[in-house]
């Protein structure tokens, strides 16, 4: 998983450093400029996938806490700033378990791997939100579950090996049954959903 963070964050950071060296040795107004710009965005881009895996990864809070969906739209919407994917957020304005943002959140990459050309992310949460049902729907050219997924959403035998790119998938599984929910990676004609939802039911799908 520190991997997987280190892979987000290496490219802004290292945008942020090229802007420096252009700021300290740069002369021409117009170069100092574009070099501030790109620090700018370099550096909220940082700052936003930092927050999006503190919420994803981390604890977040104590035991028990819950979290406002809306804030958890915000940091996907930071996220997918630098995706070629779009967001389209489908859920109430009502607090819910932290590990269930957690969940979600993982959920939504897993969504956005599955359209590496890009396309629509669309999340949705409904049901009652003590126990709620969770989706991602991606559509998108070229869609398809993503080969992590499949191999590791539903756990690992002794056979696979468990690298960087399996980690968050493997995660992702383990956070939803953690929580008593099933958790189901498909195409659905040319889109890709992942969902999570109660043995009982939950919401009706």
């Amino acid at each position: 998983m520190c991997s997987r963070v280190c892979h987000d964050v290496i490219s802004p950071v290292g945008a942020i450093t090229n802007g420096l060296e252009v700021l300290a040795d740069e002369e021409d107004p117009e170069m100092k400029a574009h070099a501030m710009e790109l620090i700018t965005k370099s550096a909220a881009q940082a700052s936003a996938k930092l927050q999006f895996a503190r919420l994803c990864f981390g604890a977040a809070g104590s035991a028990g806490a819950e979290l406002d969906l809306q804030d958890a739209k915000s940091v996907a919407e930071g996220l997918m700033m630098g995706e070629r994917a779009t967001l389209s957020w489908e859920a109430p304005a009502a607090n819910i378990g932290k590990d269930y943002v957690k969940l979600l959140l993982n959920m939504i990459l897993i969504g956005v791997a599955a359209i590496p050309r890009g396309g629509d992310v669309v999340v949705t949460v409904d049901g009652d939100m003590a126990k709620p049902t969770l989706r991602v729907r991606s559509t998108g050219q070229a869609a398809r579950v993503p080969e992590e997924a499949a191999k590791f959403l539903a756990g690992r035998d002794p056979d696979r090996f468990l690298d960087a790119r399996a980690a968050q998938p493997y995660f992702t599984g383990l956070v939803a049954r953690s929580l008593g929910l099933s958790i189901d990676a498909r195409m659905e004609g040319e889109n890709f959903v992942i969902e999570a939802l109660f043995a009982d039911g939950g919401a009706d799908v």
